[in-house]
C-alpha cells in the first residue's frame, strides 16, 4: 500500500478537514481520504494543486525532501 503521511501532516497541521481539501481540489471526501490513506494513487494535477494550497514544493509532498520551499 501506498502511503501519503505529508497531505495528513499538511491538512491536520493547517487545521483543515478532509472536507475542507477535497472540496479545494473539486472531489468528495471519500476519494480525498483514500489518497491520503494510500488506498489510491494521488493523480498528478491533484499533486500539483496540493503544493499550491500548502505553497510548499512538490518534492517536500513526495518526500523527497524535507524543506518546504514554496511552490512559486
Amino acid at each position: 500500500m501506498l502511503q501519503y503521511p505529508r497531505i495528513r501532516d499538511l491538512r491536520t497541521d493547517n487545521n483543515l478537514r478532509q472536507e475542507d481539501i477535497a472540496q479545494k481540489l473539486d472531489t468528495t471526501q471519500k476519494q480525498y481520504s483514500r489518497w491520503e490513506r494510500g488506498e489510491h494513487k494521488i493523480p498528478f494535477d491533484i499533486i500539483i494543486q496540493l503544493a499550491k494550497i500548502y505553497n510548499v514544493s512538490i518534492d517536500y509532498i513526495a518526500e523527497l525532501t524535507n524543506v518546504k520551499r514554496s511552490y512559486r
